[in-house]
């Protein structure tokens, strides 16, 4: 299916991307994960309609959405950027004309990731390279610290992960990989068109 089918189906506009000069100190540009690999994720990764997906710099809000479709999940994105958090509610508002019961099932919060307070019930959170590592590193002590108050299996998944993202998780953190899912048509000419899976190592 094309893009433009998703977005028709969806109900919902998340197309056009940031430019590198545009973008704000620690955070990357806007680029929305593409649809086809979207659907290559969640052909070979799971979710369950009691999972609550956190994606940290959700843009317009795709993720979001497809997951909110197709699993029934609870979503929410952090965006700090106001005129996308902007975008993610008028998406919102179209894409419920729709899917009215799933209300409840969709948040955004127009913040820092690094100032968002995790949820004791967030369970898998999703990263398209959104930031620099200073502020991963500060976005994975929150997300440890919820453990703390209630542990829990958490996975992460990392789209065009960065070295530095990998070295970090790997060397200090109790995250293992779980999976890695590779874009079997673009991988070949960019070794980071790939997801990869993190998981606690005692979960």
């Amino acid at each position: 299916m094309e893009d433009i089918n998703f977005e028709n189906l969806l109900n919902i506009n998340t197309f056009g991307e940031e430019n590198w000069k545009d973008k704000f100190s620690h955070y990357h540009p806007y680029q929305a994960t593409s649809y086809s690999a979207l659907n290559t994720l969640f052909e070979n990764y799971k979710v369950n309609e009691d999972d609550y997906i956190v994606d940290f710099g959700c843009g317009k809000g795709r993720l979001i959405f497809y997951i909110n479709y197709y699993f029934n999940a609870s979503c929410l994105g952090i965006e700090m950027n106001n005129d996308f958090y902007k975008t993610c509610l008028d998406n919102k508002s179209s894409y419920l004309i729709k899917n009215k019961k799933l209300k409840d099932k969709i948040k955004f919060e127009n913040t820092f990731a690094e100032n968002y307070k995790i949820s004791l019930n967030d369970n898998k959170f999703y990263f398209f390279n959104p930031f620099s590592l200073q502020i991963f590193i500060k976005v994975i002590d929150n997300i440890l610290d919820s453990l703390e108050v209630n542990m829990r299996p958490v996975e992460l998944i990392l789209y065009y992960p960065s070295s530095d993202y990998i070295y970090y998780l790997e060397n200090n953190t109790p995250f293992v990989i779980k999976n890695e899912i590779i874009l079997d048509d673009l991988y070949d000419k960019d070794n980071n068109e790939r997801f990869l899976v993190y998981k606690l190592s005692y979960c």
